[in-house]
């Protein structure tokens, strides 16, 4: 390998573990590679950064920040609360059902993971609590909840990836849909044995009509995704467009039918969005100088040939990305594993004959998973915080949940269809 490539590596790798910020530590390493490269100057930088900026689908991440803080904030939270209820409170453990089920629907919503936990999970937490869940399982069932929000549609972490591999981003939207449902189902199977076994209570019985009128409150909610992937599908507007569709539909929702968000409350959120779409686009930019510089030393190729040179099959491949995304899910935030690690593990991929589409959701779901996985977990911190509950305690009520999340994993990897189907049949 190039000796500045080496060094890149090297100075992201000491930069990281010295408690730098992820977009100054890719900054950085790509300064580094400028530098010792004689064949690089400066110029480079500036047209590549240039270039990942001057991005049209880059203009769907601060449009779906700002539906999801809109929708969040707007009085959405509690209305898919009580339909989830509504759907599954009457099954044995169905309050603990109904978080799962309720950040499920969330998740459609804001595309966050950690929205996802910090919404549904202050909802949610006091009201386990109140019904004699344990403290620590009340508040590992929010964190592991949450954890739904970067898989299904509109995902901003799918954007991104989409966005760095050059990959489809309206085919990955919708390849989200059915692995989220599975593992929503998968994670509410191990949430009713639990609460057989340990004997936690149930609300009353299924009610039609209570279901028909929170189903009435929660429609506007629930529809904006249909209206989304419909409009994609259907040829309305592109991905890019649809988030700008999701933000006047999230205003016109929350300012004149729930009418629970003031003109000056609004104008807060779109604040506080800009601030945070200016810190995640620098973020961008930086790594795709990063992931062009992977390229531009053959890396990727490189890592590769390594491989094939030790694993003879795609099993064997998705068996060591599992293992891998696993333990950087532990140690790692969503963002720097996605943007180091998506551009050089995307073409090895394709080169085990694996679909990108299907890859790219295997990718993302691990990493969402990484959310709620001991000890750096983001939404189990922030589940820990809602709680007061120490993460000692939460960890080890989350670990049969993440071992019910690597399951789903690995049916991903091993059964295309699942990721591959929906996006094939209306592609």
């Amino acid at each position: 390998m190039d000796f500045a490539a080496t060094a890149m590596i090297i100075v992201l790798l000491l930069a990281m573990a010295a408690g730098l910020e992820i977009t100054w530590a890719l900054g950085l390493s790509c300064v580094v590679a400028v530098l010792l490269d004689p064949k690089l100057t400066f110029v480079v930088v500036a047209q590549r950064i240039f270039a990942g900026s001057n991005s049209f689908t880059m203009l769907a991440i601060p449009a779906f920040m700002l539906a999801g803080d809109i929708m969040s904030k707007g009085g959405l939270s509690k209305r898919l609360v009580a339909f989830a209820d509504s759907l599954v409170g009457w099954i044995s453990g169905g309050i603990s059902l109904v978080s799962i089920v309720a950040c499920t629907f969330f998740a459609a919503i804001s595309g966050s993971s950690v929205a996802t936990t910090a919404a549904i999970g202050g909802l949610m937490y006091p009201e386990m609590v109140e019904r004699k869940y344990p403290p620590d399982y009340a508040a590992a069932v929010q964190a592991i909840g949450g954890t739904l929000g970067i898989v299904i549609p509109p995902s901003i972490v799918l954007v991104i990836y989409g966005n760095i591999t050059e990959t489809d981003v309206g085919k990955l939207l919708m390849a989200g849909i059915l692995p989220g449902i599975v593992c929503c189902v998968a994670l509410c199977i191990y949430a009713f044995i639990k609460a057989k076994k340990c004997n936690f209570p149930k609300s009353d019985k299924f009610s039609f009509k209570r279901f028909l009128v929170s189903f009435k409150d929660a429609i506007w909610a629930l529809i904006m995704p249909v209206i989304i992937l419909g409009g994609i599908y259907g040829g309305f507007f592109a991905p890019t467009e649809s988030a700008v569709v999701a933000v006047v539909y999230g205003m016109v929702v929350c300012l004149a039918v729930y009418r629970e968000i003031s003109g000056k409350t609004l104008w807060e959120i779109i604040e506080a969005t800009a601030t945070g779409t200016a810190n995640l686009m620098i973020l961008v930019v930086t790594a795709q100088m990063f992931g062009w510089l992977i390229s531009y030393y053959q890396i990727p190729q490189a890592v590769s040939a390594f491989m094939l040179s030790f694993v003879s099959n795609k099993y064997m491949f998705w068996a060591i990305i599992i293992i891998l995304l696993t333990i950087c899910g532990m140690f790692l935030e969503v963002g720097a594993t996605n943007l180091i690690l998506g551009p050089i593990l995307a073409p090895i991929a394709v080169a085990f004959g694996i679909d990108p589409i299907q890859f790219g959701l295997v990718f993302v779901f691990l990493l969402a998973m990484g959310q709620a996985t001991p000890p750096f977990g983001t939404c189990m911190f922030v589940s820990c915080g809602i709680s007061k509950q120490p993460v000692s305690k939460v960890s080890r009520q989350l670990i049969p949940f993440v071992a019910v999340e690597i399951l789903c994993g690995v049916l991903f990897a091993l059964v295309p269809a699942i990721s591959t189907f929906l996006p094939s049949i209306i592609s």
